[in-house]
């Protein structure tokens, strides 16, 4: 006879930890779905499996009863699309990087120069942003965490994120003028 789920769940969060290995053996096909169809590289989509069952094994006691693989879904999805993020915001860097060692010493200096004023600029109009969209703007954009990251250290919702990212993007639009920044 199968036990379900939340049966397992149950004995997990007990302390059994030896079910959980039954729970990923059950989805680990599933999971590694989930997240190859969005990533498109076997290594990368392994290891953001392993992640994924490290992140449910940590968020099982919050775990509500609404549908495990429901669930378990999100959690997959929301990882990769991290990861994603990440290594694009990676390729950018080395495209930035490339474009930077191809110019001569003499205009290295220079935009060196720029790109210090630049960040210099940003960092100082990111404490005009309201209060309460600061710390994750500046969380996502200067020091490049995830949604994720940002919510477990600010202890809030990942929906609350991408609400005060949304808010602050527009109150940015507002305020700010595009050419002071070019």
């Amino acid at each position: 006879m199968d036990i379900t789920d939340e049966a397992l769940i149950e004995k997990v969060i007990a302390g059994d930890q030896e079910v959980f290995r039954k729970l990923m053996e059950k989805y680990q096909t599933y999971i590694f779905q989930i997240v190859y169809s969005i990533l498109r590289h076997q290594k990368d989509a392994e290891d953001a499996t392993q992640e994924v069952f490290i992140r449910i094994f940590h968020a099982l006691p919050q775990y509500k009863n609404q549908g495990f693989k429901t669930w378990m879904s999100r959690i997959a999805v929301n990882k990769a699309i991290d990861m994603k993020r990440k290594t694009q915001r990676s390729k950018e860097d080395l495209v930035e990087i490339d474009k930077v060692e191809h110019i001569t010493h003499g205009n290295v200096t220079e935009m060196e120069s720029i790109q210090r004023e630049r960040v210099l600029l940003v960092k100082t109009r990111i404490n005009e942003i309201p209060e309460n969209y600061r710390n994750v703007v500046f969380a996502y954009y200067i020091q490049e965490k995830s949604y994720r990251e940002i919510a477990n250290e600010q202890g809030i919702e990942i929906k609350s994120v991408e609400s005060k990212l949304y808010r602050a993007k527009k109150w940015i639009r507002k305020n700010w003028k595009e050419e002071e920044f070019q």
